[in-house]
């Protein structure tokens, strides 16, 4: 198997160097079935250092987890071998369900079955705040 070929597949590719493994993780990729290949540290002449990961099967990505995370992460679709599809992420606007509200005050802390949910406040130096309780993230 060669690792730089992807027939069919995606590419994460500018990932802040030192964060594929969380990425890894929340995107439980250890659960597939298809080859992921973690390239870490990998020299950039734009960062300096980045991490890759490279998925040899077309999957499902939540983009808005992604960037959130890290949002300088480019994200290619290869299909037959070519880039089908190239995505530059950035701050997701809204997040649902992805991080959790620490205020015990918020409503999400006791009403269970609501999603929480926190919007992008960029006066604030792009921070996000729950969308109930106007706490801010973190």
């Amino acid at each position: 198997m060669i690792l730089n070929t992807i027939t069919n597949g995606i590419v994460l590719d500018h990932i802040t160097a030192g964060r594929a493994m969380q990425i890894y993780d929340i995107l439980r990729l250890s659960e597939l079935e298809c080859t992921v290949a973690i390239i870490k540290n990998a020299d950039s002449s734009k960062m300096g250092k980045k991490d890759i990961l490279k998925i040899f099967n077309i999957i499902d990505i939540n983009l808005d987890v992604l960037g959130y995370i890290d949002s300088g992460i480019t994200v290619s679709v290869i299909k037959d071998g070519l880039v089908a599809e190239r995505k530059q992420l950035s701050l997701p606007e809204k997040l649902n369900g992805v991080i959790r509200c620490k205020n015990p005050r918020c409503i999400t802390s006791t009403e269970q079955d609501l999603r929480h949910s926190f919007r992008l406040c960029t006066g604030d130096g792009d921070i996000y705040r729950c969308v109930y309780c106007e706490m801010k993230a973190g």
